[in-house]
Parts: C-alpha cells; structure tokens; sequence
C-alpha cells in the first residue's frame, strides 16, 4: 500500500443519516452506504469521510456522543460497520472517522456518574469550577446560539466548561485518564478497519482550561501521543485535523518545528487557502489566491493539505475582513436567510452560482488542481441544492437526490418520516437533478465530474509535486499554477473571470511539447514560438509539459 495514499486521495464526505436508507425507516444507515459503494467507486472516491456514526442524543448532528464504542441504532451495528470497511476496501476506499472528543454529549454515562458523585472516578474527566468564572460569558463559538462557556449544574453543585453548546461538557483533556481511553477508542475503530480519523475542533482538544484563563495554553504532546499510537495500530493510518487556526499556529499541528519530521497530523484543512478561494470567485480576480498560496506555511515532506469548496457546516469566512467577507456574502449569499453566525453562508455550492454549468465546473476544477487532497461534499458532483427553511447548517444535510422517484430514491416511507425532507421543488428539486438523470446524459454534470477525476488520476504530480505559481504573462483573473515532481510536470491554468482571457506561456519551461489532459474546451496546441492559451469566459485548462523519464 502507498505510504502517500491520502495524498492521492478522493475524499468523498458523507453524513450517513442522509445518504441512503436500507431498511424503510426514513433514516439513512450504513447497509444504504454499502448498497452505494459502487456508485462512489464509479466516480472515483478513494476515501470516505463518515460524518458521526456513534450513539447520541441528536442534539448537534451526531457531534454529542453519548457512546465512543458504539454506532448509533438508526445507523446500524458494529458488525455494518464492520462489512462496510470490508466491501470499501476492496474497491480501494477507504475510511475516515470524526473523532469528537473535545466534548462529549452531557448524556454520556461518563458525564452523568461525574455530575451525580463527587467521587466518581469521571469527576476529573470534565472541566470544573467552584465558583463562577468571571470569562463564562466569552470564547463564544456560536453567537445568537450560544450565550455562555460555563454552566451552572445543579448535581455537582459546580460550574461545567463547554467550548460549545450546553449539552457539550468538555473533557479534561490535561487528565492522564482520559487521554488513555481515547487512545483505546481509537485503537478499537483502526481495528474495525478504520483507516484514520478527522480530529474535531483540534485546537479546542489541545486547549488547556482552566477558570478565567481564556484561551488556555496547547499541549501538542497530545498529537504527538495520537500519531504514535496511529502509526504502532495500523502503519499507513491518517490523521486529519480541523485546525482553523492563525496562519503562524499551521505548521505546529504536523510537526513540532517547521523543519522538523512529520510526527504529528498527517493532514490539515486548508482553511486559509479556503476563504482566499472564494474571495477570488467573488472577485473575478486570481489575486487573492497568488498572494495566500506563496504564503502558505511549509508543511512536512510527508503532510498534506485536505482542500476543500464546501464542508459540512457552513462556509466559514472570519478568515477573510470585514469588508472582504462583505464582498463574498453579496456575491453568495446575498440574503441575510443564507448567512450563519455573521461569519460564514449556509448554502451549497449550486445554487450559489445560479447553477451556472460553467462556473461549477470551473470552481470544481480549480478545487482539484491545488495543492492538496481534494475533498468533496455528497451531493455536490450532481449539483444538489439546499433547503434554507431548515435551522442552521441543517440547510445543506438533505438527503441524497438518487433519481426522481418518490423522496428522491433515498426511501420508501412517507415524506412525513424522512430524517430530513428531499428538495421537491425548484430547478434543484430530485426530479431535475438526480444521479439517475445524469448518469444517462453523457453531457451531464456528473460525467463531467468523473471525467475530471480520472484526468487527476493521470496527474499524480498535483497531490505529490512541487508548487510554482506562474504570474508573468497571465492576466490578472487567471490563476496558472505549475507543479513538478518525478512523474513529470503539469500546467494547470484557470480564468476566474467571465470574459475570455489570453495566458502568454513563452517563459514556461518545456511547454514547447505540451498537450491537454483536462478542460473545459478543446483547445488548440500551442504555437512554437509563441506558445498561449485563450482561455474561455470561466475556462479551464490541465496541460502535461513532461513525462517523468
């Protein structure tokens, strides 16, 4: 197996509740996932991130569990998950778990025994106080949410930290106990066949809490103690941090020095590089992406950033300012309905681009073509829309729109008792885009998007090589990125803007026998003494310069 495989990789991200349902009980559950596996090796996923699978109360979208060693019923059993791994292995894919340990739902039976007896042996495994903490009111994550990090409970007759919501007490992660049975609850699933985890809110995890000290000071030795543990249960593990943190802080949570070996996370979320992205679509401009991509921290020879458009909250732009993240909203999110927390947009890709064919394609393609593992959102390869009726970052967890069937051919029930409603109306509703539609359109956004994976495939340079970002001789709302490594090099250019743009390539070395992978057009070979490329309104372009000899 290749050491280098998340590098590689595809990462589709699933919330299992929605995906497909097995049994008739309105509710998505892993056999619907396996009954799906083809479907997602035909598009070229390699990697499935499952968003939480564990009992819980269902307060937080599964992200207040109740039970680490558990799958929640609706979902299935151990022995699904069990031959999920199985039949996702042998079709090359494998599987990324959400690790929420920062907190724990208050119905966990940790929390209740430590709420209940002072001398319970999980009474140090939350975060206490006697009296009221002066700052209870601040590190807010959720404003309109959320109005206090400290609460007041009533059986312990002390004060509870939680980073979020209420229902969310923190683990005492400076507890040598705790930090013992996380290991084992990590061991237990890489035994199952897991092949990684995604590590929630990891700055919150390595946060030191105590009363009125915020924010604490980070205890990296708990990466560190992850990676070593990881790597001694199964060798070619991953972990993925959700770090969204100041650009300087990046490099710690892979390695311990910026030049030193990569003995922390294997991969990190490219947040910074994220919001730049969407300030460029916004603006028409590659501007914003050359600056923050010749700032990118330097990460490990052997980490990775995870790239992404849209996640499975929503689209967090407090990395960008004031006025910037202003430009984006009026551009995506127009309507005060389309935005949450004064900071990020509560809708899909699609509908933010007036599902413009062209301009998916295009951000799509941008997306695939930086450096890092793309990851992808279930949904987004047939441009699925969103339901802004439903509370928060509920807006993009619909179900799967599988063909225009009733409820879309995610269930059989009555509509009264989906988990979640199908999108039924509008030009995004399930009887205009399904996967069933499109696999039969050879003109479809689908085939478009298989397409664009295999083309990847014959691009390993962008996952593994070395980053140059071209600017001479590209006009301001292209993007061209070179990458080089020794399978070869590749030329990547894209036009952020709507009008047609001319790229001169004559400084680029080797382009003299260049020829396309990848593009929107098919556009014509390059002239030998002035080699350029008049990219399309939105257009795109991949161009192999060499082979690897």
């Amino acid at each position: 197996m290749s050491e280098r495989w998340y590098k590689e990789a595809v990462v589709y991200c699933v919330d299992v509740a929605s995906f497909q349902d097995s049994n008739g009980d309105g509710c998505g559950d892993i056999p619907g996932l396996i009954s799906r596996l083809d479907y997602l090796s035909r598009l070229g996923v390699t990697c499935l991130w499952l968003n939480p699978i564990h009992p819980s109360p269902l307060r937080d979208n599964g992200y207040d569990v109740s039970d680490y060693y558990g799958i929640h019923p609706r979902l299935g059993t151990l022995g699904d998950f069990a031959e999920l791994a199985v039949q996702a292995r042998e079709r090359g894919i494998r599987l990324l778990l959400d690790l929420v340990v920062n907190h724990t739902s208050d119905e966990h039976p940790w929390f209740q025994s430590a709420r209940r007896d002072a001398d319970s042996p999980y009474r140090g495994w939350y975060v206490w106080s006697d009296t009221e903490p002066a700052d209870r009111r601040q590190g807010i994550v959720f404003p309109g949410e959320q109005t206090e990090t400290w609460t007041y409970d009533r059986a312990a007759r002390r004060w509870y930290f939680h980073r979020f919501y209420d229902f969310q007490p923190d683990l005492d992660w400076s507890n040598p106990a705790v930090r013992a049975e996380i290991r084992k609850v990590m061991t237990f699933w890489l035994q199952l066949g897991a092949s990684g985890f995604r590590i929630d809110a990891a700055p919150f995890v390595l946060e030191q809490v105590e009363a009125d000290v915020d924010p604490g000071p980070l205890d990296f030795t708990i990466l560190d103690e992850w990676r070593q543990g990881v790597q001694w249960n199964a060798g070619d593990a991953v972990l993925l941090c959700e770090a969204n943190v100041d650009r300087d802080q990046l490099a710690k949570y892979c390695a311990a020095a910026e030049d030193g070996p990569n003995d922390r996370a294997h991969m990190l979320f490219a947040f910074w590089l994220n919001a730049q992205v969407w300030l460029g679509l916004a603006r028409q401009t590659a501007e914003p992406l050359v600056a923050t991509l010749a700032q990118l921290p330097k990460l490990p020879a052997m980490a990775q950033w995870a790239t992404f458009l849209r996640n499975h909250d929503e689209l967090d732009l407090s990395r960008l300012t004031d006025d910037q993240r202003t430009e984006v909203m009026r551009s995506f999110a127009p309507k005060p309905q389309m935005r949450e927390f004064d900071r990020g947009i509560r809708r899909r890709l699609a509908p933010m681009m007036a599902g413009d064919r062209r301009r998916m394609e295009l951000a799509h393609s941008l997306l695939f073509s930086l450096p890092g593992t793309p990851v992808l959102r279930y949904g987004e390869e047939i441009g699925m829309g969103e339901d802004l009726s439903l509370p928060g970052r509920e807006a993009i967890r619909m179900p799967m729109q599988w063909d225009d069937t009733a409820n879309a051919g995610f269930s059989p029930v009555a509509r009264t008792r989906l988990v979640r409603p199908v999108i039924s109306r509008g030009r995004f509703g399930y009887r205009r885009v399904n996967v069933r539609d499109q696999r039969g359109d050879t003109d479809s956004f689908l085939r478009w998007f298989e397409s664009m994976i295999r083309a990847l495939r014959e691009c390993p340079e962008i996952g593994v090589g070395t980053l140059q970002v071209i600017d001479k001789g590209a006009p301001p709302a292209v993007l061209v990125l070179r990458y080089d490594a020794p399978e070869g090099s590749i030329l990547v250019l894209h036009n952020l803007a709507d009008a047609p743009a001319e790229v001169a390539l004559d400084r680029v070395a080797d382009v003299q026998h260049a020829y396309q992978v990848f593009g929107d057009a098919g556009y014509e070979p390059l002239a030998p003494r002035s080699p350029s490329v008049r990219l399309n309104g939105w257009g795109y372009c991949w161009l192999r310069l060499r082979r690897g000899s």
